[in-house]
């Protein structure tokens, strides 16, 4: 009797589980909290890592950034501490100061993601729609900054003035076109 009640039992859960299975969603397998996932979808779930903000205003990338990223962020450091000047970085890459989109145009660079500076206006336009895992460019046709490796690129004023500089705090979005450059 004992193991006729264990085959009942056995019988019994898998069948429960074999109806849970049947009544799920046919998406359910790609859920970040389900199992199943593919490498692309583990990839998609997966936290990105913020960088690190040097006393010195320096980003440092995490180590496992892409390399695109990593040349954007190194790319966005060798301007960091220059002026903000109107139209600066569009006429030529290395400028003696630059405006938003010039420095996120510098910046994407770097990283091969742009072969000419581009004005904040265009950028609206630039990459795919949304919110990137590593690099995201939110543009209007008055103002371009992005948010890279969980850090602001922006060439708003702080307390080390105006100009292209790394900022642990976002800002308010509303009104800005949300880009990213493909698969970052």
């Amino acid at each position: 009797m004992l193991k006729s009640y264990s085959n009942l039992r056995a019988g019994l859960i898998a069948v429960a589980v074999f109806a849970v299975l049947a009544l799920m969603p046919a998406g359910a397998s790609a859920s970040c909290e389900g199992g199943g996932l593919t490498p692309a979808e583990v990839d998609m779930c997966t936290p990105t890592p913020k960088a690190r903000l040097l006393p010195n205003g320096m980003l440092v990338p995490p180590k496992s950034a892409p390399a695109r990223v990593k040349r954007v962020v190194a790319f966005a450091n060798r301007i960091r501490t220059k002026p903000y000047v109107f139209g600066g970085g569009h006429a030529r890459w290395w400028d003696r100061g630059y405006d938003c989109s010039g420095s996120v145009s510098y910046a994407l660079h770097g990283g091969e993601f742009l072969e000419s500076p581009m004005p904040s206006g265009p950028m609206e336009r630039w990459g795919l729609g949304g919110e990137g895992r590593w690099i995201t460019v939110y543009a209007n046709g008055g103002h371009a900054y992005a948010v890279i490796a969980g850090y602001r690129w922006d060439t708003s004023g702080d307390a080390n003035g105006t100009g292209p500089r790394w900022h642990e705090d976002l800002r308010d979005n509303v009104g800005y076109v949300v880009r990213h450059p493909a698969g970052f």
